[in-house]
């Protein structure tokens, strides 16, 4: 009830913005020019969503597909000054001035809050504006972190995520890429799942928050400790009802079974946690397969491309020191995923392979371009997206519109699986980042600090990686 109570007398001191007809490209609210629009190597798409893609996208030429789910990040935060994408260094405070964003470092030891009520905040109707007003947290005193109401205007410089600029830059980048759910990590990873966080298959409460304990402690999932509870959302946008975060809906591995494909969801820990998605599934977590297909540590991942076991569908999240999560992260992020990358790459796996790698919230980041409204909790502000194949356009900026749900449309439509009919159905399928007529282009290696030496001898972790927001 403590944290009920909190989200609550929060949500008073806002005013939610009203439902909007979703527009294809957001807005860029008139503020400073991107810094990397000149850049006319870079092919920049059309914002136009365009003629649905055939029903198996690529002609079967897809086998894999990977969706490396980092933690956290906004295009203006993570990718300021990619060429050909929409970024700016600027941006409107509640005041209405303007603030400059300031580079900061991947392990700056602060985090900005990211629950539903925080977007509500920052989003301030639609004026994109209120990201000063966002609590944050410092944890190595105010002298190693900026003044509190500018924390959330700050951008990583390219140099300290290097690996990530080489990857968006060879292949496809999404700059109109928006987080599905307008709230923090729980709910995100069941959406890149079931395209949706609701209780039950027919059910329009979502759950909208991180889950916490009796304790104080956030978890999630049917293993999560009796008396834990998440906040719910209805169709109004109110947060009132809470229940212990056990959900019984479909997700895309039922498709993925029932087309006797395989999958697999790679996790730091076994058992509950915000970011094991499977666990929050009942018929997931208890169905016969779910010790195989479970897996834990992450860089099992590795093991299995090298050993020639790769599923078809693959999710991988990371640890907490590789998640690239504000106040937590090592800074080991961009070398964690270029050593999935490379795995595939140096593998037999390539030419049949796309991996996609996204982030599941905007973490309280500044970001400019305004989402569009569905509806009280869809959808959320930009995440980063970057489309990696042998097939994937090169140097190609894609204006077009996606959420998660464009995610699970692309696997859909790879395998012919039919529809979750959740929010893939109105989502495109990715297919103006793929070029599919092409020859399969040879793989470059992704240069990177560490090795993926490094991850297969990294030890376990249990640490929480959200214990403040």
């Amino acid at each position: 009830m403590r944290r009920l109570q909190l989200l609550l007398g929060v949500a008073l001191a806002v005013a939610p913005g009203c439902a909007q007809e979703p527009a294809p490209g957001g807005s860029s609210q008139g503020l400073t020019p991107s810094v990397s629009q000149a850049a006319s190597e870079f092919r920049v798409g059309s914002e136009a969503q365009g003629a649905s893609s055939p029903l198996l996208l690529g002609n079967g030429k897809i086998k894999h597909v990977l969706i490396i789910f980092q933690e956290n990040r906004t295009p203006d935060n993570l990718f300021n000054g990619l060429p050909g994408a929409d970024t700016v260094r600027s941006g409107l405070d509640s005041a209405g001035q303007q603030v400059t964003l300031q580079p900061v470092k991947l392990t700056s030891p602060y985090d900005v809050d990211h629950e539903h009520t925080a977007f509500e905040v920052a989003y301030d109707g639609g004026r994109m504006d209120g990201f000063n007003l966002e609590r944050s947290t410092c944890r190595s005193g105010r002298s190693k972190c900026p003044k509190k109401f500018e924390r959330a205007y700050a951008y990583v410089p390219q140099k300290e995520v290097q690996p990530y600029f080489t990857m968006a830059e060879e292949y496809a980048f999404a700059d109109r890429m928006f987080q599905t759910n307008e709230g923090p990590s729980f709910p995100a990873h069941q959406y890149i799942l079931s395209g949706t966080s609701t209780v039950s298959k027919d059910s329009s409460l979502r759950a909208s928050e991180n889950p916490w304990t009796s304790k104080q402690a956030f978890t999630g999932g049917c293993d999560a400790p009796k008396g834990t509870l998440v906040l719910l959302i209805d169709a109004a946008g109110t947060e009132d009802r809470e229940v212990f975060p056990c959900f019984d809906r479909p997700a895309l591995t039922d498709l993925v079974d029932a087309k006797s494909l395989s999958w697999h969801y790679y996790q730091a820990t076994p058992g509950a946690a915000l970011w094991n998605g499977p666990d929050a599934i009942r018929h997931i977590r208890y169905g016969s397969d779910y010790s195989t297909d479970v897996v834990s540590p992450p860089h099992q991942v590795l093991k299995d491309i090298s050993r020639g076991t790769l599923a078809n569908v693959v999710w991988v999240t990371p640890t907490f020191a590789a998640s690239d999560h504000a106040g937590v992260t090592d800074g080991s992020g961009p070398s964690w995923v270029a050593s999935v990358v490379n795995a595939v790459g140096k593998s037999r796996y390539w030419n049949s392979t796309t991996i996609l790698v996204a982030w599941d919230d905007w973490g309280g980041w500044y970001d400019h371009v305004k989402p569009p409204q569905y509806n009280p909790y869809e959808l959320g502000f930009r995440v980063p997206l970057i489309v990696i194949s042998p097939y994937a356009r090169a140097k190609y900026i894609s204006r077009r519109q996606h959420e998660f749900g464009s995610i699970l449309k692309y696997v859909e439509n790879t395998f012919g699986l039919g529809s979750l009919n959740t929010t893939d159905v109105r989502a495109d399928d990715l297919g103006d980042c793929f070029n599919f007529s092409q020859k399969p282009r040879a793989f470059k290696k992704i240069p990177a600090p560490l090795s993926s030496e490094y991850f297969l001898n990294e030890p376990p972790s249990n640490q929480s990686p959200d214990d403040d927001f």
